[in-house]
């Protein structure tokens, strides 16, 4: 009788977790096994007790610095712990994003700044590892690489975020995924005033130019959209829901790898050697080029798409 109840309670747990999730489609292994679980205790606890997703996320991004500036300094114990506050950083980004799926508390300022978020723990990372390479002997040309390493990255996040969110609109629609185009921010922007909104109108701003940048480098996605869009409304048709997710899915290892987990992984190796100046190598000459790749495959995606429903009216009915 009690391993019955345990097993009924293991289900029930088992399926408020998996409804914490975005989907599996888009979700990495890691995260799966290691920092979802984790950051559904975190978003349980939290929801019990009142805290909202916006405020983990700024208490993660105290974590997230705290560990960058522990990687300023030579000694591997002080690197350790700022490894085990960055992994605790990611948790917390885990977690606030599990707690608005679970208390039903989603919001676009709680995404733009969820996405800030990890723009702070890279910053902090970058400069710590700058510095500290100088100290040990690099010329201030280092800062160069740091920037645009630090480019690279913001780049790689971003698009990432965005191929991830369309793949979520496809397979589950609109509710399903956080995607935004710059028209509908732009009337939100708009409806703002700078004398009585100057907060969520700088905000705002400042990501619709974000969207605007991730919508120039998917020039043939952004033609699929306006099709399916004016074809379709937020009620996209099951045949092309199915296609495109076996179409699209295969690129979403790409999105994984040049997101966090990857990065951090190898991070981690160069600070065990003492030679974390790779970190920023890595991100430039490995993680661009996949990137590109990334980009690439999604536009021949997004080119099968606007083709075949240029050519055929009737697909999807």
């Amino acid at each position: 009788m009690q391993r019955e109840q345990v097993n009924v309670v293991e289900e029930q747990n088992l399926s408020a977790f998996e409804q914490s999730l975005k989907s599996n489609d888009t979700e990495e292994k890691i995260d799966i096994w290691f920092y979802r679980p984790i950051g559904f205790r975190i978003a349980q606890i939290c929801a019990k007790i009142g805290i909202t997703p916006n405020a983990v996320t700024i208490i993660s991004i105290f974590f997230g610095v705290a560990a960058g500036i522990l990687f300023y300094y030579g000694d591997l114990w002080i690197n350790v712990i700022g490894m085990l506050l960055l992994i605790f950083a990611n948790s917390l980004d885990s977690a606030d994003g599990q707690l608005a799926r679970m208390t039903d508390n989603k919001s676009r300022f709680g995404r733009i700044l969820d996405g800030f978020a990890g723009d702070f723990w890279f910053a902090s990372i970058h400069i710590a590892i700058c510095l500290r390479s100088i100290n040990e002997g690099w010329t201030d040309w280092l800062w160069v690489f740091c920037i645009l390493a630090g480019v690279s990255h913001m780049i790689q996040s971003a698009m990432a975020d965005y191929y991830r969110n369309v793949h979520l609109f496809f397979i589950k629609g609109k509710a399903g995924s956080e995607l935004d185009n710059t028209r509908d921010l732009k009337v939100d922007y708009d409806a703002l005033s700078w004398k009585k909104n100057f907060f969520s109108k700088f905000v705002l701003n400042g990501y619709m130019g974000y969207t605007r940048n991730q919508e120039k480098l998917s020039p043939k996605l952004q033609k699929l959209l306006h099709i399916v869009k004016s074809r379709y409304k937020d009620d996209l048709p099951k045949q092309l829901m199915v296609d495109f997710r076996m179409k699209n899915k295969p690129l979403m290892k790409y999105t994984n790898i040049v997101q966090f987990n990857t990065r951090v992984i190898f991070l981690f190796v160069w600070l065990f050697i003492g030679q974390p100046w790779i970190y920023f190598f890595f991100d430039m000459f490995v993680l661009n080029p996949i990137l590109i790749y990334m980009c690439n495959r999604q536009e021949k995606v997004s080119g099968y798409f606007v083709d075949k429903l240029t050519n055929d009216p009737t697909y999807g009915e």
